[in-house]
């Protein structure tokens, strides 16, 4: 496998790279083991996207079927294998995946990623972690300055902490005296606590991976 995607020419190594980045990736299980998985449709979309358009030594793609061609020859140097998911676990968070016997690109499909693309920042997000770790073992050693500052950081993030926390009671007390009051009551700073992150799907692919679980339930 890792010997396909040496042969791949370098227009179809940068379309995995861009893909690898940037398709809205799934994960399952195969073979034991947790592998990032995406829908063919999505995989069409992200290569007719403008920040494709920006990249230098790639494929031309105008339209869905040059996609397809591209996303076919790309597949054929195994950086992503199709599969299927199998199994009755409707409800499982990571599905069970298992590669089918003919490998051939289809929209409708999905595919499983066979490729990590660089490993430069997790190589330095581990010797950084590490670096970390060293630094608080020799916490005693350090100029009594960085520590003084070390101090004062802990202590704000403490604090800003305790005013969240006051916050959260406050506008807990304020609800339930303003429902009794004024029903429906005031809840103040509604996404004080939301789960967001700074990532958001687009609608599109937001709709197609809701359709996709739908017909698995």
């Amino acid at each position: 496998m890792e010997a396909k995607q040496a042969e791949a020419p370098p227009e179809l190594l940068n379309v995995a790279k861009y893909l690898r980045s940037t398709s809205k990736n799934r994960q399952g299980i195969l073979n034991g083991k947790r592998v990032d998985y995406f829908k063919g449709k999505s995989a069409i979309k992200a290569l007719q996207k403008e920040s494709y358009k920006k990249l230098k030594n790639v494929p031309k793609i105008t339209n869905d079927a040059e996609a397809s061609r591209v996303l076919g020859d790309v597949l054929a140097h195994a950086f992503y294998l199709r599969v299927e998911r199998v199994g009755s676990e409707s409800g499982a968070r990571n599905k069970p995946l298992s590669v089918t016997s003919v490998q051939q690109w289809n929209d409708d499909q999905y595919y499983a990623w066979f490729y990590e693309g660089s490993q430069l920042m997790n190589y330095l997000g581990g010797l950084g972690l590490i670096g970390i770790v060293f630094a608080a073992v020799l916490f005693p050693l350090w100029p009594p300055i960085l520590r003084d500052i070390v101090w004062y950081i802990s202590v704000a993030i403490l604090c800003l902490f305790g005013v969240f926390m006051i916050l959260a009671v406050v506008r807990l007390v304020l609800f339930i005296v303003t429902m009794i009051i004024v029903p429906p009551g005031i809840w103040l700073f509604p996404n004080l606590f939301a789960d967001v992150g700074p990532i958001e799907i687009e609608d599109g692919d937001d709709e197609d991976i809701y359709d996709d679980e739908k017909k698995d339930n």
